[in-house]
This record gives structure tokens, C-alpha cells and sequence, in this order.
């Protein structure tokens, strides 16, 4: 069997939470071919169906970009030069930050593509991006401290049906996560669909980690009475 490729872009808007985007990118290369053949205990079967994973980190301009925390990071490609999308990840940045016109037109070409297949949002980054229009009608997760916060300044977007009590969500191409953490979580929920249940296995031996479903969510409180649409 010929493995997958996918082509997926990673969104770095100034000031991103760093995990939201460390932590989905790591795990979902977790079941890249590339790293899965150096897995011990890989069976033919996982590494011949594992995915081709070519990432690109894209932002205006090849600047480096500036996270919550680490080093500044220096995208790969910029929205004129970055390839055709599979798949988009979005971290999430300052909830009510403005998006430059240029990263608004990249965003919404992205995602109307007939042949795009998923965008990933962690965190504020589906709070951050509403304002492009591509979440309207969706049902979204976001960070929810952010989330009773614009609710309490009237900054709700109310084009978009926001979840206050899930930690992920699936609707249509969209996924999103609430906060941070949540990202990872979101990644296995999404890697689930593309491989089998042995590689995810395989993989979650190796990272050591056991995920948290979608529901029930122990943050739901967070929004507890909070009216979000």
C-alpha cells in the first residue's frame, strides 16, 4: 500500500500559545511514517498505512514569530508561498486580536478549497479566526476562561454556536479544542479517523499519555450560567 501524504500548514499569528501548537504537531507526527519507523515494536501493518506528514509553518511574511513561550519561530512559507493545504492547524493567539487583511483572504481561500480537508483550531485560535467568516454556522470549542470573558464584554461572535461543554468537537471540516491542553486531546480524537486503532495504541505507548474524551468536561464549569449565543 502507497502511504498517505498530507500536506499540513500550521498558522503562527504573534503571540500563539506555544503548546497549542507544540503539542498537536508532536502528536500527530507521532504517527507519521517517519517517526513510527523507529517505533520498537512497529508492525508492517502500522508503518505501511502510516501517514506521510510534510509540515509547513506559514505566516505573512518569513519573519520569526513570537510564542507564549520558546524561541521565536521562522515559518517556512508565506501565504503566497505555501503549497496546497490538506489540512490547517490553528494556536491560538490574543482572542481579540485583529487579523491582518492578507492572513483574513489566506484563511478563507484555505478553507473554501473544495479539496482542503480539515481545519484544526486550539484554544482562542477559533475565537481569533471567527472574525474571517469560515467558522459561521459551525458549532466550535474554545478556551473557555476566554470565552465567559468575551461573553462578559459583549464580543461574543454570535455567527458562530460555541460549546461550553466539551473539551473537543468535531462539525464537518471543522475541529476545535477548548483550551490549551485540549489540543492534544483534539489531535488523538482527530488521528483516530486516518489510522488504526494499533497505531494509535503504538502511539499513545510511546507518549505516554491517555486521553481525555470530548465529554463530559471537568472545565465545563468554567461556563456554568454563561450565555454564549
Amino acid at each position: 500500500m502507497v502511504n498517505p501524504i498530507w500536506t499540513f500548514g500550521v498558522l503562527l499569528i504573534q503571540g500563539y500559545q506555544f503548546l497549542d501548537m507544540a503539542g498537536p504537531v508532536d502528536y500527530l507526527q507521532l504517527h507519521s511514517r517517519d517517526f513510527m519507523s523507529g517505533v520498537p515494536g512497529v508492525t508492517p501493518e502500522i508503518l505501511n498505512n502510516a501517514p506521510i506528514i510534510n509540515w509547513h509553518f506559514i505566516a505573512q511574511d518569513l519573519n520569526p514569530v513570537n510564542a507564549s513561550s520558546g524561541p521565536p519561530l521562522p515559518p517556512t512559507d508565506t501565504f503566497e508561498t505555501a503549497p496546497k493545504l490538506d489540512y490547517l492547524l490553528v494556536p491560538g493567539p490574543d482572542p481579540y486580536i485583529v487579523l491582518p487583511a492578507p492572513m483574513t483572504k489566506y484563511i478563507q481561500n484555505v478553507v473554501s478549497d473544495v479539496s482542503f480537508k480539515g481545519l484544526l483550531t486550539v484554544c482562542t485560535g477559533s475565537m481569533a479566526i471567527a472574525q474571517t467568516g469560515v467558522l459561521d454556522g459551525h458549532e466550535v470549542c474554545s478556551n473557555k476562561v476566554m470565552l465567559r470573558d468575551a461573553a462578559s464584554k459583549g464580543l461574543i461572535n454570535h455567527n458562530v454556536t460555541w460549546i461550553g461543554d466539551k473539551r473537543w468537537h468535531q462539525d464537518g471540516k471543522i475541529w476545535s479544542a477548548a483550551g490549551v491542553t485540549a489540543g492534544i486531546d483534539l489531535a488523538v480524537g482527530f488521528i483516530a479517523t486516518k489510522v488504526s486503532k494499533n497505531a494509535t495504541a503504538l502511539a499513545q505507548d510511546a507518549f505516554e499519555y491517555h486521553p481525555n474524551p470530548a465529554s463530559p468536561d471537568r472545565f465545563a464549569r468554567i461556563l456554568k450560567g454563561v450565555d454564549l449565543n
